[in-house]
């Protein structure tokens, strides 16, 4: 296994076309301990990588490659930008030639396989395997992802809600009501991936802004496992995520009750010393409003905390890019972290502005 130390880390990507995956090209490319050495597709084979995606003209000079000609058995760490069951396929036999995978698809987000059964409608292949991963949430489960062979990257509205309210419910804090916690969460039109869907069509997502998944998402589980872990108990959680007509970028506006017993307590104060010392956390300054474009294309994450009129309710404004933070750039913050890299490694890049 390649070490930060010895040589540059040999990265595969099987699923390469799609959004995340030219995302993962993007971060990895610059990335001053990486080396690109495959990636998959199974329509595209041959293809030089600059030809579907002109940004890396000059930056990766690979062709994808159906799997079973690319070199994943030699790389150092895999990533699957892949739909969900693509990655659980493939474990066991990476893992027996020494190569750690990172899934930026669901196989390894949900311990329960039942739950993960019944939203996925799929049974899960490898559950030993499964009960031996990481959850890729840096911030919340730094120790275990270090040592991790497997991380299942975290969902883009799950990292939003889950950074969100971390600070209010670690360690079983009795700060606010968790039995009615409302996450109203919004994202752009990339998060649906690029597959040709009717609903993303220029023409039907431009000027128009809609709800789904009300009646259920499957983040909904996600969230929820990590949650109640969080709190040592169940947290009841109301979540409605919404499509908004542009590219790039999250808002998820979260909503909780202080309890009477915390109403003095310093709600600025507790975010911005929970996150001090995390790289890709911004807590604002006290009644700030983040805007998305604010993080687009960085590895950042902002929020901020507001108390209306000094009152009972609590809202938390939390912004990301959803390709970047919400899954690839943290995938890469994960695979830092596995080989013992500053987590900033390859990541320092500046929101792009406007």
């Amino acid at each position: 296994m390649a070490s930060a130390a010895a040589s540059r880390i040999k990265a595969g990507i099987v699923g390469g076309t799609g959004y995340t995956g030219v995302e993962l090209l993007r971060l990895l490319s610059q990335h001053p301990q990486v080396e690109l050495t495959a990636i998959t597709s199974r329509k595209e084979d041959g293809m030089p990588v600059a030809d579907m995606y002109p940004n890396l003209r000059g930056r990766v000079d690979l062709c994808f490659q159906t799997p079973d000609k690319a070199a994943l058995e030699d790389c150092d760490v895999v990533f699957f930008a892949t739909p969900h069951g693509v990655a659980m396929s493939q474990a066991k036999t990476l893992l027996d030639k020494g190569v750690r995978i990172i899934d930026l698809a669901a196989d390894f987000r949900l311990q329960d396989t039942q739950m993960f059964e019944r939203w996925y409608k799929m049974p899960h292949s490898c559950p030993d395997i499964l009960a031996e991963s990481a959850y890729g949430l840096v911030e919340l489960n730094r120790s275990r992802i270090a040592g991790a062979k497997v991380v299942g990257n975290p969902g883009c509205y799950p990292t939003t809600v889950l950074l969100g309210l971390a600070p209010l419910l670690e360690g079983g804090r009795k700060l606010v009501d968790t039995s009615h916690i409302i996450a109203d969460c919004k994202s752009g039109v990339s998060g649906a991936g690029r597959k040709a869907e009717v609903s993303t069509l220029f023409s039907e997502a431009s000027d128009n802004f809609k709800a789904y998944g009300v009646a259920g998402h499957r983040h909904h589980p996600e969230i929820s496992e990590h949650l109640n872990a969080l709190a040592g108990g169940p947290v009841g959680l109301t979540f409605v995520p919404h499509l908004v007509p542009m590219i790039r970028g999250m808002f998820s506006t979260l909503y909780a009750r202080i309890l009477p017993e915390a109403m003095d307590t310093d709600f600025q104060a507790l975010f911005e010393q929970r996150y001090a010392d995390e790289a890709f956390v911004d807590v604002m300054p006290a009644g700030s409003l983040p805007e998305t474009r604010s993080v687009r294309a960085a590895n950042q994450l902002r929020i901020a905390v507001h108390r209306p009129g000094n009152g009972d309710q609590l809202v938390i404004l939390v912004i990301q890019d959803n390709l970047v933070k919400g899954a690839s750039g943290q995938a890469v913050q994960n695979m830092n972290l596995m080989f013992g890299l500053p987590e900033s490694t390859g990541l320092t890049h500046v929101a792009i502005l406007p």
